[in-house]
Parts: structure tokens; sequence; C-alpha cells
């Protein structure tokens, strides 16, 4: 193993919530750490706070008293940047502009030793283009921390175009030795997560856009059906809404406007009117004190049918709904294994029930029908997603309805868009996944583990492209394309690829 060794000072620039975070995390795992920050008193002030989180771990049995007060020892604040020359590490974590993070590392290649690793935090700008000026890029590397860093495993080990392998394994290795979870990515926009985890936020963005239904409704699907731990509107304001946008628009301006990666005009009228999210009071919801936070919309109680019949294979996780049916008492009548190709239920007034396919229920095709939407684990879910066809009367949506909430779940009808919420929200990040594996940005493994990890996603989204099959996911994608057409929904060659290998196959 090539950790840099607990004897050697790691050095920390920058002294905000980020530059505090880490430099507890090199604290605690027994390293000397310097503090330093451009501002004079700064990083006084930042080894005071430190030293306050200290005493509130020791508070709570999560270090001892003497392990505080030696960590205490190793931490000293930095009058000027020349007192950083004994550093093994130095992490920048200054402000996100390139000519500042460029100017630092210049004037700290003077001052540290050769050996020295030089890392940066940066989360949207380019690793290789911060290390350009240096005469020895090979031992830069980017180490992108997750906020809060003390509290959050993952740490993205990022590779520039002239980075030594040697350094990112130290760097990897050094990240693992402080209790981390290391994984390894290339230089690319928006690394592992910020590049993978557009769409969770594009999509719905682009699904409210499209009137499918309010935030908070959008939320609770993709919450309470897809197994999301937090809605991307309520995401979003607790990230900042001016910080997820800035991302955004980094990532596609580094993408050269590429339509993948197109930003929300809703979202930028909402941080032109200021509204940031929870630090600002008001974001896609309100946090004054005493607000009451929308409920989503939720449809009203309705009598379960006695009976349905069902047309086909349902696909994919849609398989189990048959256990379900038929666990909550309902009969399965006129069952058919060579109906419809794509499987649907049948309602007993005759209009039919199939999971989104990516086309509205709305077409020429489907007349009277009502499509749901996708879920990861239709057992677990406890909110679906229902969208009535033109056609569709409302006794078949109370049908449809009383099936939904007669298997234990609340339903929200939604307008009538192509893919709903759920599905084009996951089938692009799958779609991103394996084509960032396919470019070599990462491993499938790391790519799982780090959308895990670092945005909290049930499951990583290449086991979601075994659970779903390449295939399907390459035909919503292509009907989406064909409903909105311009490139946004395109299907990746490496997407198309996996889907005819796994044709082949089957």
């Amino acid at each position: 193993m090539t950790a840099i060794e607990t004897s050697s000072t790691v050095a920390v620039v920058g002294t905000g919530t980020m530059g505090q975070g880490i430099a507890q995390v090199a604290l605690v795992a027994g390293h000397r750490v310097r503090l330093y920050d451009a501002a004079p008193g700064r990083a006084g002030e930042a080894a005071a706070a430190l030293v306050r989180r200290l005493d509130r771990l020791a508070e709570k049995g999560r270090i001892t008293a003497r392990e505080r007060d030696a960590a205490r020892d190793r931490l000293a604040p930095a009058a000027e940047l020349a007192d950083l020359a004994d550093a093994a590490l130095v992490v920048e974590a200054i402000l996100e502009e390139l000519p500042a993070k460029q100017q630092l590392f210049t004037a700290l290649e003077e001052i540290v030793p050769a050996d020295c690793l030089l890392a940066t935090n940066t989360s949207s700008l380019s690793v290789t283009a911060v290390a350009g000026p240096l005469r020895h890029p090979g031992r830069f590397v980017g180490l992108h921390f997750f906020n809060p860093a003390p509290l959050l495993p993952l740490v993205e080990v990022i590779s520039g175009f002239a980075t030594d392998e040697a350094a990112a394994t130290t760097a990897y290795d050094t990240a693992a030795a402080w209790g981390k979870t290391p994984v390894r990515c290339a230089d690319t926009p928006g690394f592992i997560v910020n590049r993978i985890a557009r769409p969770f936020y594009a999509e719905a963005l682009r699904a409210y856009e499209e009137r499918a239904a309010d935030p908070a409704t959008i939320d609770a699907v993709l919450r309470e059906g897809a197994g999301f731990k937090m809605g991307p509107f309520e995401l979003t304001d607790l990230i900042g809404q001016d910080v997820n946008e800035a991302v955004t628009h980094s990532v596609w301006t580094s993408f050269f406007q590429d339509p993948k990666f197109t930003p929300s005009l809703a979202q930028r009228r909402l941080v032109e009117s200021g509204l940031h999210g929870r630090k600002a009071g008001r974001g896609w919801f309100d946090y004054a004190e005493g607000a009451e936070r929308p409920e989503p919309r939720t449809a009203a109680p309705g009598p379960a049918p006695e009976s349905v019949g069902l047309h086909g294979e349902l696909p994919g996780p849609a398989g189990v709904l048959r256990e379900l049916i038929e666990e909550a008492g309902i009969k399965i009548t006129g069952e058919r294994a060579d109906g419809d190709r794509a499987g649907v239920i049948r309602l007993p007034g005759g209009a039919a029930l199939g999971l989104t396919s990516g086309d509205p229920a709305t077409s020429g095709a489907h007349g009277r029908c009502v499509r749901f939407d996708l879920s990861l684990d239709y057992r677990a879910a406890t909110r679906i997603a229902l969208a009535p066809s033109e056609a569709a009367s409302q006794a078949d949506l109370a049908e449809a309805v009383g099936l939904f909430q007669a298997l234990g779940k609340q339903v929200s009808v939604v307008r009538d868009v192509p893919g709903m919420i759920v599905a084009r929200t996951v089938a692009m990040i799958v779609d991103f996944a394996v084509d960032a594996v396919a470019r070599e940005v990462a491993s499938p493994a790391d790519i799982d583990t780090a959308m895990r990890l670092g945005v909290n996603y049930p499951c990583g989204p290449l086991e979601w492209a075994e659970r779903l099959g390449a295939r399907w996911v390459r035909d919503l994608l292509e009907s989406l394309d064909h409903q909105s057409p311009g490139g946004r929904y395109a299907p990746s060659w490496a997407l198309r690829r996996r889907a005819e290998v796994q044709g082949q196959v089957l």
C-alpha cells in the first residue's frame, strides 16, 4: 500500500466548509494538518472551529479524550504558503475559478518538496486544466470529497491527462487509509457522480416544464415509487439552486452544449429570482417558519376490481404485479400468453393498463388505455403514477387507481407525457452510465459504488441496466427520441451495442 504515512503533514488550502471537513478527516486519521487561507485570520478561525468539532466528537464518544488532545496538538494554522513547505500532500478547496486554482498550484510548486502530492477538490473544473501551468503535472490529481466530508464515504480520485499512475495510486490508497471509499475516474466533465446524476434533476425539471405534475408530486413519485432518498426538487433546494444550476451549466458547456446535458429554463428562472432553496428561505418549496409543505397529488380511495385479465408477460420488474394482484385476492381471468407483445392488464371495463414504453398513452395505436410508471421494486413501492389516454374514461381511470390501491399503493395521476417520470429518469441515468463505461470514464463497479454512496441511489445504474434489460431501456429512449427529436434522448452507441448483444444471447 502506498498511502501517505500518518507521520507526514497534510496541508489544506481553503478553510470553508469543505476545507474544514477534509482537514478533519486527515486530522482524525492521525496526520499533522496545516490550514492555510488567503484571507487574513481565516486559518486561525478554521483551526478553532475544528477544535470545537473535536470536542463534540469526544463528547459523543466518537473519539476518546486522549485522541482529541492528540489531534488538537497536530493541528496548526499557517500564516503564509511558505509554512506548507514540509507537506507530503496538499489538498486545495478554494473557490471554483480556474485562474485562482492555477495560480495557487503554480506558487505551491515552488514551495513544497518534489515528492509532495498536489490535489484539487474541484467538483466541476478540469483536473488537466488546473494542472496545465505546472512544470511537473504528473504528481497532480483530483480528490473530490462530498459534503459533509467527515460523514460521506465517497471520494472520487481523478487522473488528469498528465497524472502519473503512481500519484493516482497514492491518492487512492491515502483516501482508503482515511476510512473513505475511493473510486477511480478519468478527467471528464462532472467526473462520475455529477456526470451520471444529471438526468435525475434534468428529467424531473423537464417533466415539470411539460406540466406532467407539480414538484411535490414528482418528488413523491421518485421517492416513494423508485426508492430515491430524496426527490430532485427537495434535493436541489438542499444543495442550492444556484449551485446545482451552475454545475449543470458547467457540464453542458464542457460537453460543447451536448443536448443530453441541456440546462433547465425553469431552474434558470428560479435562480434569477433569488430563490436558491433552503439557504434563501425559499426555492421550489417555502422554508419560512410555519410554512406548509405542499402535499403530492394523491387519488382518492376507490373500489378494487374483482378481476382483471392478463395478456402477455409484463416486462422487467413489472412482472411481479401478477403475484401482487393474486395476493390481493383479485382474480386473473382471460389470461393469454400470446396476447399483447409488451404485456398488459385488461381492466374490467375493457381498457388496457400497461407499463409506459416511452410514447404517450394517447396515440392511435393505444386507444382506451392507462399507463403506469416504472418502479424498480413494485413490491416495496408505496406510490405509483398513472397517466390515462384521452380516450380513457373516468371509469377506466378509477379501475386502474382502485387496482393499485388494492395492492397497497398510493396513486398519483399525472399528465400523459412521454416516458412519464420514473421511466424516463432511470432510462437516461442507465444510458449515461453505460456510455461512461464504454468511454472508460470509470469501471462498472466504481460507477455503481459512486452513485450509491455519492447520491444515495437505491442501487447502481449498471445494476438497473441488468434488471431492466438494455433492450427495454434502448426501446424506451428511442421512443422518447421519436417524440422529442434533437438528440437529448438518442440512445448512446454503447447502449445500442449492449442491447444488440443481449438480443443475440436471447
